[in-house]
């Protein structure tokens, strides 16, 4: 059974009583935490209960309307992120804190990063053959993830605080971090871990604060403790999980024979190197997954069809063959992207109501007076359907991440489509909210919707889909179904055991 810990008086980190209001929104209302040395603590609660914003108060990064830090014991006062730096404390936050339009290299001269320590790391995990040289905007997330523990690392930081740093990692450098977070650990130093993958923190951390409604609720010894003890804290209660659909039939028979009407089918279709004559279907009423490890052309898939790169090869819609050379093209089709990166997907200056109605109003045709009786009401059942916080209905920037991505979601729930492309869109979401998306992309496959989801956490798999594909070196190397889909078997053909079997043969 889990048990309440209490922390000792040798303390690294002790934080009492520390709050943050933006307006009428509480960001934080009673932050308390401490972590001791030696220590791998783990910050837990569902979107929006105050994880992120303690970070950035423990960094510097925004300063507290009150409450007080402690470091070994003395008052500190965090007014900017070298201060926080000079106290001990490092961060890698949920976005990569790089400037795109520069390089690697001046990024880390901008910010007085040794170079030749952050080589070091990159070397110590294993991915030093990383061109310094690149501009920022042209490295895949992950790898951007990386470069930045690396600098957090080469500071040599007594507390190391990562936000959701795994949920942009595939399973191999998702475990290189851990390597990183128990080196610390061996070192005498700490780490500060927020992650919804329960199974990480169970796996790795030695103690859980649980914040709800910026509150801390419980902290919590893992070294006996369940995931519903833990889910109970982050929600007030333990929710229902996603029953697997009533009645589903496997998108494909066993004889092969297709047993959905096709609506989307993509013939041989390529992307550079990264994709290489990918073929599939997707049914009516079909979620077909997409499971690969980091960079095997899930990516260039989803920028094909989206049309935010053009592709070689078919993709035909309804019987009906598409030229995808720009997003509207797509979107136009009836097929319409969520990305991981909700932060590019929405105007965060702007309102929840215009985020959400902006896809109504891209046809000239559809020009002219908008009615605001008419708008109100189907905004309000598309934030209704989603469940989204309206809190913050003036800028969707103070919604918490997870809310931000039921946005991007209900902006098209609210225009309608054909096909929706699923690019991870549960990153960085609480479990609560995962699973409303999970039952949300259910339904609106049984109201006969196709769905095409790609997810970096193979677990996933199985609570939506119908039908997984396996993507290894840009090409398919596996079909089945998600009843057969477990996390053993997508990993072993996500790293091309299976192809290279076949091969071997």
């Amino acid at each position: 059974m889990m048990v309440e810990s209490q922390a000792a008086p040798s303390d690294l980190l002790t934080v009492s009583d520390l709050h943050k209001r933006y307006g009428a929104v509480v960001a934080l209302r009673a932050g308390n935490l401490t972590v001791a040395p030696g220590e791998i603590h783990a910050l837990l609660g569902a979107n929006g209960a105050g994880k992120s914003t303690m970070v950035k108060m423990l960094t510097g990064v925004i300063r507290p309307d009150g409450g007080t830090i402690m470091v070994h014991g003395a008052a500190v006062r965090l007014r900017s992120p070298r201060a926080a730096q000079k106290a001990g404390l490092a961060a890698v936050f949920q976005d990569p804190a790089l400037a795109p339009d520069l390089t690697v290299l001046e990024n880390l001269r901008l910010t007085g990063t040794s170079v030749t320590a952050v080589r070091q790391w990159l070397a110590a995990m294993e991915i030093g053959n990383i061109d310094l040289r690149a501009l920022v905007s042209d490295l895949p997330l992950p790898t951007l993830r990386m470069l930045d523990l690396a600098r957090a690392l080469a500071r040599e930081p007594q507390l190391l605080l990562l936000d959701e740093i795994t949920a942009a990692l595939p399973a191999d450098l998702a475990e290189r971090v851990f390597v990183v977070m128990r080196r610390w650990r061996e070192l005498g130093r700490s780490v500060l871990f927020i992650s919804h993958r329960l199974a990480e923190v169970r796996a790795i951390c030695d103690r859980a604060t649980v914040l709800r409604d910026g509150v801390r609720v419980g902290v919590l010894d893992l070294a006996e403790g369940s995931e519903e003890r833990i889910v109970e804290l982050m929600l007030g209660a333990v929710p229902q999980t996603v029953p697997p659909p009533s009645g589903h039939v496997p998108a494909i028979r066993r004889d092969g024979q297709e047993s959905r009407p096709a609506v989307l089918e993509v013939r041989d279709l390529s992307l550079g190197h990264e994709l290489r004559g990918v073929s599939f279907t997707l049914g009516r009423g079909e979620v077909l997954g997409v499971a690969a490890l980091e960079g095997q052309g899930q990516e260039a898939l989803f920028d094909a069809l989206s049309g935010r790169r053009a592709g070689v090869g078919e993709v035909i819609m309804r019987g009906r063959k598409l030229r995808l050379r720009q997003p509207y093209d797509a979107i136009r089709a009836g097929m319409v992207l969520v990305p991981a990166d909700r932060v590019l997907a929405l105007l965060p200056q702007r309102s929840v109501r215009e985020n959400i109605s902006i896809p109504r109003y891209n046809r000239v045709s559809g020009w002219g007076v908008i009615r605001q009786g008419r708008e109100r009401s189907w905004i309000a059942e598309a934030v209704a359907r989603l469940q989204i916080d309206t809190r913050a209905m003036s800028q969707v920037r103070r919604l918490s991440g997870g809310n931000q991505q039921k946005v991007t979601i209900a902006r098209w729930v609210a225009r309608g489509f054909d096909v929706l492309l699923c690019f991870d869109p549960t990153r960085g979401i609480d479990v609560g909210t995962k699973r409303q998306i999970y039952a949300l992309l259910r339904e609106l496959a049984d109201q006969g919707a196709s769905i095409l989801l790609f997810t970096s956490e193979l677990p996933e798999i199985q609570l939506a889909c119908d039908r997984v594909l396996v993507l290894y070196e840009g090409r398919i190397v596996g079909e089945l179904p998600a009843s057969e889909a477990d996390e053993a078997t997508l990993l072993h053909a996500a790293h091309g055991l299976t192809h290279q079997e076949e091969a071997a043969g």
